[in-house]
């Protein structure tokens, strides 16, 4: 039957609406079985096994993946495979969540008493709770919430969203509990972006050793350049004897010098030079860097220790390649 744009807009409206007022009803039932619940996972010492079939079992391996992300170690089992051989990834200190609208799916419920047998918990999550599954569950969690979005009533919808978010409620809570940390989420992410910025310090990045551009005082401009073109950052540190740092001179300082018509032969380094520059530590994250060199619109940085003496250097190129920024 075709559909005026009017009609299809309203029919989005309406499983929105539908799913919405479902999440309503969700939060009204989240209390003691949910403590328990809690209560149940915060102290397995093992794993958890998230076990759901069909579109419950693609929404416990988002469960299963966003409690790893956050601090609770878990994965997902499939029944039908777990009947043949993958029970064994079940252990006695593991705990079971096992997912399922009706409460009713056969793959589910035969290996509830394999499961019960080592006397491993259950937490059931269903939208019957005179279930079999229900009642055999040391805990059961309702997502009993009224009509799915869809017409015929027949594609989970609803039910999956609402499974969806008590997953998601589960595993914030958990995360609170343990004092998860943005760190300790970065370890588990290290090739993203956040694992980068959060994992990332100064020294896993900078040049050292010879590769640092670097002038005594007293050095003139041309000498200088040379440093420059030779590693290459568009900049040298300038410092002392004991290779404390004193200034930096940069392209921009170059330019200036170029404007004012200073002779590079004869006008030492620390006339044209940027004096007391901005430093930053090496222990320090590698997006502080970032952040520094953002806000005092610069590209590069010297690295000092605690002394201010020059232990490294690096400019906005490293972070880029490095995908801090």
């Amino acid at each position: 039957m075709k559909q005026t744009n009017q009609e299809i807009v309203l029919l989005a409206k309406k499983v929105i609406n539908t799913e919405s007022k479902a999440l309503d009803k969700l939060q009204a039932q989240i209390g003691e079985d949910f403590i328990k619940a809690i209560d149940l996972i915060h102290s397995c010492s093992g794993h958890v096994i998230v076990i759901g079939m069909g579109k419950s079992g693609h929404i416990g391996h988002k469960i299963s993946a966003t409690l790893a992300s956050t601090g609770t170690p878990a994965f997902s089992v499939h029944p039908g495979e777990a009947s043949h051989g993958d029970l064994g990834m079940i252990t006695k200190n593991d705990i079971t969540i096992c997912v399922s609208n009706s409460g009713e799916t056969q793959e589910v419920l035969n290996i509830i008493p394999i499961i019960k047998r080592m006397g491993i918990a259950i937490i059931a999550i269903t939208g019957n709770e005179k279930s079999t599954m229900a009642k055999l569950a040391d805990v059961h969690l309702s997502i009993a919430v009224g009509e799915e979005a869809c017409p015929l009533g027949l594609a989970p919808t609803t039910s999956t969203t609402t499974t969806l978010v008590l997953g998601d409620a589960l595993a914030v809570t958990l995360l609170k509990l343990r004092g998860f940390t943005e760190e300790d989420f970065a370890r588990s992410h290290p090739a993203g972006s956040l694992g980068k910025k959060l994992l990332l310090h100064i020294d896993d990045l900078m040049r050292t050793g010879e590769d640092i551009p670097k002038v005594k005082l007293g050095t003139n401009i041309q000498e200088a350049l040379f440093e420059i073109t030779q590693k290459r950052l568009g900049m040298t540190a300038i410092v002392d004897s004991n290779n404390c740092v004193k200034g930096i001179f940069t392209d921009g300082d170059l330019r200036r010098a170029f404007d004012e018509d200073l002779d590079l032969k004869t006008t030492l380094i620390e006339q044209a030079a940027t004096i007391n520059p901005i430093t930053i530590k090496s222990n320090s994250l590698a997006v502080s860097a970032a952040q520094l060199m953002e806000s005092h619109n610069i590209h590069s940085l010297l690295v000092v220790d605690d002394d201010n003496q020059l232990v490294g250097a690096l400019n906005i190129h490293d972070l880029l390649k490095a995908g801090v920024v």
